[in-house]
């Protein structure tokens, strides 16, 4: 199977500091890849590589099997994070310009999405909302049908309701075929529309995998306290553990293997009650960025 997109050892440097840093990245047909990492990770340099709009270091790109050209933009729709319309034109008016200059571009469907997010045609650009920005932009990407969908943060500005629209959109377009690449603050978008998602951490991928796997390769063992939590000596040297969790009368230890084994090393220390559960993303997200080396407070825990 040929990829839709293809990054391999992606390096961008600018001057002595380092966006990217070796990444490679493949998107598959019909798939919604989710890219996180914390502010300054590499997303939108790695973004801005890809569609050509940077030069890397090093490394190469490949559209579905081939370098990027203008023409590549036919089958390929970018949203960005910060609005690129043209202020002084019309909702109407973005339309027409985009039915003159793509050739897959739908008119019924452009209509249709119009509705869904009750815009006004007639209204210039530059007087809607930053959450209304985005939606134009949205239904400009959407009404060209295309393969490939490279979006930063898609759901920028909208509300809840507008949201999950987005996200259906992009769940609809992969059953159909498409492929999605999309970055996030939201972990929670990612995890509900994303069957692969990719970590970023100062521009190095430190996670990549099926989302369902991620979430059951690793577990959290979690001890609750009558008391405050004890001081358990030498767990966070554990190989197998990522990351610990002190908050109140509650510790949580991210396991990479021995669940079992670090459940029973609590269990020495007599406490009310001890779990073993399944990472959510928002776990495997904090785990990966912050590291294994360190006990991390965090206050009080819902």
């Amino acid at each position: 199977m040929e990829h839709s997109i293809a990054i391999r050892d992606l390096t961008k440097r600018y001057g002595n500091f380092t966006a990217v840093s070796g990444l490679t990245l493949e998107v598959e047909p019909g798939s919604i890849c989710g890219l996180l990492g914390p502010n300054g990770a590499g997303k939108s340099t790695t973004f801005k590589c890809l569609l050509g709009l940077a030069r890397p270091t090093s490394g190469s790109i490949a559209i579905e099997g081939k370098p990027l050209t203008p023409a590549t933009f036919q089958d390929l729709a970018y949203v960005p994070e910060k609005s690129a319309l043209y202020e002084n034109l019309t909702l109407a008016e973005h339309l027409e310009y985009y039915r003159r200059c793509y050739a897959r571009y739908d008119a019924a469907r452009a209509s249709e999405l119009i509705d869904m997010f009750k815009l006004d045609r007639k209204k210039k650009v530059g007087k809607f909302s930053k959450g209304q920005r985005t939606a134009v932009s949205l239904i400009l990407a959407f009404s060209l049908r295309p393969r490939i969908f490279v979006l930063d943060e898609p759901a920028s500005g909208l509300d809840p309701i507008f949201q999950r629209l987005v996200l259906d959109l992009m769940i609809e377009a992969a059953a159909g075929g498409a492929s999605v690449l999309f970055s996030s603050h939201q972990i929670g978008q990612v995890e509900r529309a994303a069957d692969r998602v990719a970590i970023l951490k100062n521009g190095k991928l430190v996670v990549d995998g099926s989302v369902d796997e991620l979430k059951t390769t690793e577990k959290i063992v979690e001890a609750i306290f009558a008391t405050a939590a004890p001081d358990i000596d030498g767990l966070a040297a554990d190989p197998r553990i990522r990351r610990i969790e002190r908050s109140g009368r509650i510790i949580r230890a991210y396991v990479s293997d021995g669940s079992e084994a670090i459940a029973k090393r609590f269990e020495e220390f007599s406490p009310r009650d001890v779990s073993i559960m399944d990472l959510g993303l928002e776990d495997i997200f904090l785990t990966a960025v912050d590291g294994r080396d360190a006990t991390i407070p965090h206050g009080d825990l819902p």
